[in-house]
Formats: C-alpha cells, sequence, structure tokens
C-alpha cells in the first residue's frame, strides 16, 4: 500500500473510531461508507444503504454502550478500483470491568466523493 493510501485509510478509520464510536455521532458514517454501502453483522440480516447503517450502528452503540473502537489494519490488497482490508478490531466499553471484545473484520473499499470509503463490511468475533 502507498503511503498516501496508507494515510487515506487510517483517516477513515479514525473517523468511525473518534467520530461516529467515541463521539456517538453516526452523521459522520457519511464519511466512512459509499453511498449504497452493505454491512453483513454477525447474527443479523444484511443492510444496505447509509440511513439504513446509521440506524444499525446507533443502535449497536448506544445498547452495547460502547467506549471505544481500535481498528487496526492487518492486510490491504488493492484490486483495480477496490481495495480489501483484513483487519481486527477491539470494542471496550463503559461498564466498569467489562472485557474488551476482539473482532476480525473485512472490509472491501471503494472510491467516492474523491475519498476511500467502506463498501461492504463484515465482521464477527473471536470467541
Amino acid at each position: 500500500m502507498s503511503p498516501s493510501l496508507k494515510l487515506e485509510i487510517e483517516a477513515t478509520n479514525a473517523i468511525f473510531e473518534r467520530e461516529v464510536a467515541a463521539e456517538r455521532n453516526v452523521e459522520a458514517l457519511d464519511r466512512v461508507y459509499t453511498q449504497h454501502a452493505r454491512i453483513l453483522p454477525p447474527g443479523a440480516p444484511m443492510m444496505e444503504g447509509r440511513e439504513n447503517i446509521k440506524a444499525f450502528w446507533r443502535g449497536a452503540i448506544e445498547s452495547l454502550d460502547v467506549k471505544f473502537v481500535k481498528l487496526e489494519t492487518v492486510d490491504f490488497e488493492m484490486l483495480g478500483d477496490t481495495g480489501v482490508e483484513v483487519g481486527r478490531a477491539t470494542l471496550t466499553f463503559r461498564a466498569a470491568g467489562a472485557p474488551p471484545a476482539v473482532m476480525k473484520y473485512v472490509v472491501i473499499w471503494k472510491r467516492e466523493e474523491g475519498a476511500w470509503k467502506w463498501h461492504i463490511d463484515i465482521w464477527n468475533p473471536n470467541a
């Protein structure tokens, strides 16, 4: 991955970490997901489109009482005009003594509105 692409990927992931998860600003997802993005959450139906994705994350962050999310890219590969990221996510919670949740994920990235964004997002726990 080129240094400039690495910075763009890290910047988008940081929006999710800081603005969406930590600050609970789901409107920032407009800068994370493409307009017609899909998420494939564990144990739930596939969802498409930013508004549905915002509703999902709003509910998940609030019900799980997420404090912070840390995303770590393990591998990133360009495939034509898309990119594929394999990574790890660690979720910490506001509840005292709650152990962190560790997830693995795959994101298909696409360029939209001049920025790299998540187009397909699938994850599951390391349980």
